[in-house]
């Protein structure tokens, strides 16, 4: 129990170190309920032996802000900016408390769900890789939840001076990059993503699933994913249930002439079991390596610092040749997006 306390404490502070006090105080208040032995210990029990990866302080974060959605918490819901609320984080975890009393069988059920974070942010980082690569491109991404990100070319990046993208689009990226950041334009021809436990986000209960792992007080997330939403109705993308290794096995064995297929994925590694993350790199390495067509690896994931933090880096590996490049550095959700002037 200890180990889970320590985490949900953790993940506290990286919240408030990432704008959203609102989450920090709920968690804070969770890990200090659990270690008293309240109602979260009663809630958390099976979750005490979780591996890192999965995450159990945001699904519980999660299974909060979808009470919140689906107005089943309302004294909860006076605090969350996403329905209106104030923000404030005085007295949020003595209300958190007594919504997980009210709704305590719907909240076991919602910690069995996988993260579900198709940030749209991270849109940031992919489309700026993408312009570096240039097109036209055949876009796969494992790991790609409600394939949102498969539409970053529909989305409106602000810069200083220009807008890239669609600046028509509902989607806005408001100077999301620092700087010597590419520019242009790509295509993209086709695009297509595999997730294990896939979103329809065409559905009420995709789209709360997503909206619910967006945190209560960042209105321009929120703002983003409901863009995205409606992008989606209208530009059609493919995912599969299916694991990232069968995904690319089949995508990946005879390479279409004349595009760039490039094979894409944000902080999705740590859900990938160590072996299929082997295999994928092993074939995708095997796939570049034998292949004279344009086969691209774009990449944002987290790296541990020395100090225990976390920075997420952006990396290309390209073939012909294979080299990885170190391109960018950003937040977990994305912007800003700081390019290290590196180009594959």
């Amino acid at each position: 129990m200890t180990d889970l306390v320590t985490r949900l404490q953790d993940q506290a502070a990286q919240c408030r170190e990432n704008g959203s006090p609102l989450t920090g105080a709920l968690l804070e208040g969770a890990a200090e309920d659990l270690a008293a032995g309240g109602i979260v210990a009663d809630l958390m029990a099976p979750h005490l032996d979780d591996p890192p990866g999965s995450v159990p302080s945001l699904r519980l974060a999660g299974g909060l802000h979808r009470l919140v959605l689906e107005r089943k918490a309302p004294e909860l819901a006076l605090h969350y900016p996403s329905v209106g609320g104030t923000g404030s984080v005085e007295g949020v975890w003595p209300a958190a408390e007594r919504a997980i009393r009210d709704n305590l069988d719907e909240l076991r059920a919602q910690l069995r769900r996988t993260v579900q974070t198709n940030e749209v942010g991270r849109s940031a980082a992919l489309y700026g890789a993408l312009l570096m690569v240039g097109g036209p491109v055949r876009l796969l991404e494992i790991g790609s939840s409600g394939g949102l990100n498969l539409r970053c070319d529909a989305f409106a990046y602000e810069l200083e001076d220009q807008v890239l993208g669609d600046p028509a689009s509902p989607v806005r990226l408001v100077r999301p990059w620092v700087g010597p950041h590419p520019e242009g334009a790509v295509e993209i021809v086709e695009r297509k993503g595999c997730d294990p436990n896939p979103i329809d986000t065409s559905t009420t209960d995709g789209r709360l699933t997503l909206t619910s792992f967006v945190w209560g007080d960042q209105v321009a997330r929120l703002e983003r994913l409901r863009g995205a939403f409606a992008l989606a109705d209208a530009l059609p993308a493919t995912v599969e249930r299916l694991g990232a290794l069968e995904f690319l096995t089949r995508e990946l064995d005879d390479l279409p002439s004349g595009v760039t297929t490039v094979v894409w994925h944000s902080v999705v590694w740590q859900y990938i079991d160590p072996q299929e993350r082997k295999a994928v790199d092993a074939l995708v390495d095997r796939v570049g390596g034998r292949t004279s067509r344009r086969l691209v690896r774009i990449s944002m994931e987290p790296d541990q610092l020395s100090g225990g933090d976390y920075r997420f880096r952006v990396h290309v590996q390209a073939w012909p040749g294979g080299q990885q490049v170190h391109v960018a550095d950003c937040m977990g959700h994305g912007p800003p997006v700081r390019w290290t002037g590196a180009r594959p």
